[in-house]
């Protein structure tokens, strides 16, 4: 839990399949804990950006494919809500760019992994040219499985790395010792060779930036991205429930709307959006008084704190939810909670799930709104914060291989392989029916987070099968969009010191003893003190003399 901003980007289960919110580790726009800094043998800590990221990047040259329904504004993705007209689709890139070189990959997968030689692989590496040995690990321990294997001498061929792995700065650092610069192959002009690549926004390959050189392959993401609180408009309607514009508002709904006898529930715990509604800044920002601050020491961190506490006191949030057991999501589809938060993937997989089984079921996002009423103050999203790496060391042909692979993995909607990341093979891991693409048994098991994991194109939304809701969310995003602002870190790729890696890793579950009662305020304003006295104040310095030497972010 961070009550200082929503988290950033996709979280590590709901980003792909799951109605659960994940526990995302750092908040939209925080500094990232990646190794950055002037060469390989340089120091690891501080920031590229600037003119000398500049530098670094591939060129951009937008998609000239399928154009979208709803343009991206306001930092949303771009919208598609049309069928898509599978005649129509057409290749991105004109032949095969892998050589079939074999190629390991080691990727976070959460559920069960398809077999080594399924239908799905077999497919996409003939359509790529490629022959990967995928080593998909248990998502829930990839932090513990990543650190093992960059510390030993037998790394992959390419590596799936997300930024919520990187707290506490070892990973941070082995980064920069154990990826390659993949400026030879991709800098400039150079890019072009992969123009699905070449398609991804440069603010999203900035990210990518460690160790003074471009290492990560980014997955793109939307700057209005954020955790969202979500409403069950059907059971609203039905009780006349007025959607709440303020905090003393939603804890004045929530009290009426809650009924342990009932077993009926306000709400789960809103904790991942005190940070929009109470506008603190996440991480570091220089304040509007010119003053450089950390998300802990602005007063509106503690006024986030109690409201959540509050709620808790209150009765209002469910008992599952306070004991931290269970799925939030189901709670919420069984009506036993009314809002619950979830990223924006939560939308498409509550109404896909419960399309046939509750056919009177409406979600809706709730807009978000300030403290004391009036618009919010949201913080933009990291543009990238999963990243695939090629390992130093490997042969040419290993790198143009694993490029290829991540090329195809980042071909824009509306193409052929758009189609096969996302679906398979038709017939064989999905029907169309009225147009619509609808998974197999053999699709749902074997089309699950691996190839798109290696790259994505620029942000977009699309559901085929319930177009409303991709437009709804499109909709949302720039609604609330409108309110986004940067933090003075935003787009910069930052290592701090390692002497300060575990500074602030005191408040997570001092935050959520406090919200619950078990702890005093007083504790955590002790807690604040002690982080000042015990580097904090340090590592303002730091950061007031890194943003001094590579500017403001926003």
């Amino acid at each position: 839990m961070t009550l200082n901003s929503a988290p950033s980007g996709p979280s590590r289960r709901s980003f792909l399949a799951s109605t659960a919110v994940a526990a995302v580790a750092v908040a939209g726009g925080a500094p990232l804990l990646t190794a950055c800094g002037g060469s390989d043998s340089g120091s690891r800590e501080g920031a590229t950006s600037g003119k000398a990221a500049d530098k670094l990047l591939p060129a951009y040259v937008a998609s000239k494919f399928a154009k979208p329904d709803i343009p991206a504004k306001n930092g949303s993705a771009d919208g598609y809500t049309g069928k898509i007209d599978l005649a129509a689709l057409t290749a991105s890139v004109p032949g095969k760019l892998g050589t079939g070189a074999p190629l390991t990959i080691m990727s976070p997968l959460w559920g069960t992994p398809p077999k080594a030689d399924c239908a799905y692989y077999k497919a996409l590496d003939t359509a790529a040219g490629t022959k990967i040995t995928w080593q998909n690990q248990d998502g829930q321990t990839y932090p513990q499985k990543i650190g093992a294997v960059l510390a030993s001498s037998s790394i992959p061929d390419m590596v799936v790395v997300p930024q919520w792995i990187m707290n506490g700065g070892k990973i941070a650092n082995a980064v920069t010792a154990k990826f390659m610069d993949l400026g030879p192959y991709l800098q400039g002009d150079k890019v072009k060779k992969y123009p699905n690549l070449a398609a991804i926004p440069s603010d999203s390959w900035r990210m990518g930036i460690f160790g003074g050189a471009l290492r990560g392959i980014p997955m793109s993401v939307a700057p209005a991205s954020f955790i969202t609180p979500y409403y069950r408009k059907d059971i609203f309607d039905k009780k006349g429930y007025t959607v709440p514009k303020s905090a003393d508002e939603f804890l004045s709904w929530a009290k009426d709307a809650t009924s342990a006898k009932a077993k009926v529930w306000a709400c789960g715990d809103m904790s991942w959006i005190g940070g929009n509604i109470f506008p603190n800044a996440p991480g570091w920002n220089i304040d509007p008084d010119g003053k450089l601050r950390f998300s802990k020491e602005r007063p509106e961190y503690l006024e986030g704190l109690e409201w959540i506490r509050k709620l808790f006191a209150a009765g209002v949030v469910h008992p599952d939810d306070k004991a931290k057991t269970g799925d939030a999501g189901q709670r919420f589809a069984a009506g036993q909670v009314l809002v619950f938060n979830s990223d924006l993937s939560g939308w498409y997989n509550q109404a896909a799930e419960q399309a046939k089984a509750n056919p009177d079921f409406k979600i809706e996002a709730m807009d978000l709104f300030g403290a004391h009423g009036g618009n919010p103050t949201i913080w933009a999203t990291s543009p990238a914060n999963i990243w695939s790496m090629i390992r130093k060391g490997a042969s040419k042909e290993t790198v143009e291989n694993a490029l290829a692979a991540a090329n195809f993995a980042a071909a824009p909607y509306g193409t052929k392989e758009r189609m096969f990341v996302d679906y398979g093979v038709q017939g064989t891991h999905y029907t169309v029916k009225d147009g619509v693409p609808v998974k197999t048994d053999k699709g749902n098991a074997e089309v699950i987070n691996a190839w798109v994991m290696l790259a994505t194109p620029a942000p977009y939304l699309a559901h085929p099968d319930l177009p409303e809701i991709a437009r709804k969310q499109v909709e949302y995003q720039q609604r609330m969009g409108a309110f986004l602002k940067k933090t003075s870190t935003y787009g910069m790729t930052i290592v701090e010191p390692t002497r300060y890696a575990t500074l602030s890793s005191q408040f997570e579950q001092l935050e959520i003893d406090f919200v619950r009662g078990n702890k005093k305020l007083s504790d955590v304003q002790q807690a604040i003190s002690t982080w000042k006295s015990s580097g904090g104040d340090k590592l303002r310095d730091w950061y007031k003399e890194l943003l001094d030497k590579n500017g403001s972010g926003n």
